[in-house]
């Protein structure tokens, strides 16, 4: 019985020239898929597009027959945020509660809860530039999200929830930048001292070096500082000697 035939590497092919040979390349993903994995939306990108879209269907289902964006307008946006109130979670203590103006109630109450005016301040943000993004060129009209109206409800929210929950909305002042660049207490406080002793020193040596200076001009002209006997003075002012 012959033995079975073995395959013989040959140069050039062979089958083990196939095992060896490269994979054929993968084709690229689609460009729209290369575009979503570039262009991530960030966290507020995707919190201003919720936002937008939320907006849009308060349109949509408040208003019979819908309302356009092109006609919205400040006193829209009033009742939006009104509409958002019934979703708040910030107790609001109305005149009468015993909790009103306190920070921190000591217990629950049944005061109702609204909107906070930080998260109102930040939507309109939100939606103030959605809407430059996203309205028609053709609208024409200004920003409904900066209208004078929104901002004076804003403003009574701020100061109605300050009143009603004892929390100050005042903005931290800035600090100065000269009073970063001075030293701590101790250090401003031993040079001060250093450079007042140095400027008495110099200002009373040279109160000596003067007088001195003046003692030797009277001297080289023949005077003396410690006159013994003045004498006394004439008709015109001038010292005489009485002999």
């Amino acid at each position: 019985m012959e033995p079975a035939a073995v395959d013989s590497p040959v140069p050039g092919g062979g089958r083990d020239n196939e095992d060896d040979a490269p994979d054929p390349p993968q084709p690229p993903p689609p460009p729209q898929q290369q575009q979503q994995q570039q262009q991530k939306p960030s966290r507020y990108e995707s919190q201003k597009r919720r936002d937008w879209n939320t907006f849009l269907q308060f349109l949509s289902n408040h208003y019979k027959p819908a309302l356009p964006l092109a006609l919205c307008g400040g006193p829209h946006v009033v009742e939006f945020l009104k509409y958002l109130d019934q979703f708040g979670k910030t107790k609001v203590h109305v005149a009468g509660c015993s909790h009103f103006g306190l920070p921190r109630p000591p217990g629950p109450c049944g005061c109702p809860t609204r909107q906070a005016w930080g998260s109102l301040d930040a939507l309109i943000g939100r939606l103030r530039a959605a809407y430059d993004e996203n309205a028609s060129p053709t609208a024409g009209g200004p920003n409904p999200f900066g209208a004078r109206a929104v901002k004076a409800h804003l403003r009574e929210v701020r100061e109605s929830q300050a009143k009603a929950r004892g929390v100050a909305y005042d903005k931290k002042k800035r600090k100065r930048r000269h009073q970063l660049l001075l030293p701590p207490s101790g250090e401003g406080s031993s040079s001060a001292a250093t450079s007042a002793a140095t400027a008495v020193t110099v200002a009373v040596a040279g109160s000596s070096t003067a007088a001195a200076a003046a003692a030797a001009a009277a001297t080289d002209q023949g005077g003396s500082l410690g006159i013994r006997d003045p004498g006394h003075a004439d008709e015109t002012g001038n010292l005489t000697s009485d002999s």
